[in-house]
């Protein structure tokens, strides 16, 4: 990863208080709650840390954002749904974060967020996600595989065994331009595009398939890519 590369642990932070569209420093794309378990250089800090990374790991997300299990109205929200299929080849390669939920363990993240997929032989994905802190670069590595019949629309990562945490993928541009991610329970969304910056036209069509999902835009947080940008208004 050359020599600004860093592995280290994130610690929490409050980003409740974020408004909607504001700028989030940085995050992990598509796997972010498994990176504070997933650092081999030091355990996270604190019991409160470890707690929450064990609960994300295994579905229950006391420490993300809570899911919504009704519309503004009131109305009981339908199951959320994975895309048809994936073409892992197409997949395959570097997506840039472009806006996600605020997550727990991405305090010391200041950008550059990134996530790479890579096929193995086996048939399974290597995933490292990326980035930017005051130390240089935060990295975690770890793998994921699709669940059968799902058409390798849902799969399962794993950075610390023995647990793992769902990977949907919600939306996806017919030329792979952007991917939408979440999990069952709406408590994760990720926003993933090719380029460091998604076209407005892009974006809200990224945007409207996870509204179409029955997600809240409102938490979304926007991540910086890249010396000198800015998050869309």
């Amino acid at each position: 990863m050359g020599d600004d590369a860093v592995e280290h642990t994130m610690n929490p932070i409050d980003e409740s208080a974020l408004p909607a569209h504001d700028q989030r420093p940085g995050g992990l794309a598509g796997g972010s709650p498994a990176l504070a378990a997933s650092a081999t250089g030091r355990a996270a800090r604190g019991p409160l840390a470890r707690a929450c990374a064990l609960l994300l790991l295994t579905g229950l997300g006391a420490c993300a954002s809570p899911p919504a299990a009704t519309d503004p109205a009131g109305a009981a929200l339908p199951p959320v749904r994975a895309v048809a299929a994936v073409d892992l080849d197409r997949y395959r390669g570097r997506w840039y974060e472009i806006a996600a939920y605020p997550m727990f363990f991405q305090r010391q993240c200041q950008g550059d967020t990134t996530a790479e997929y890579t096929p193995t032989p086996d048939g399974e994905l290597t995933v490292l996600n990326r980035c930017r802190s005051a130390e240089g670069f935060a990295q975690a590595r770890g793998r994921a595989w699709a669940v059968s019949g799902s058409g390798n629309a849902r799969l399962k990562v794993s950075f610390f065994w023995p647990f793992r945490a769902d990977y949907w993928v919600i939306g996806l541009d017919e030329d792979y331009r952007w991917a939408v991610v979440g999990e069952p329970g709406r408590r994760y969304l990720w926003v993933l595009s090719r380029t460091p910056e998604l076209p407005p036209a892009q974006l809200e069509r990224a945007l409207s398939a996870a509204r179409a999902q029955g997600y809240r835009l409102e938490p979304l947080v926007y991540t910086r890519q890249g010396p000198g940008s800015a998050p869309p208004r």
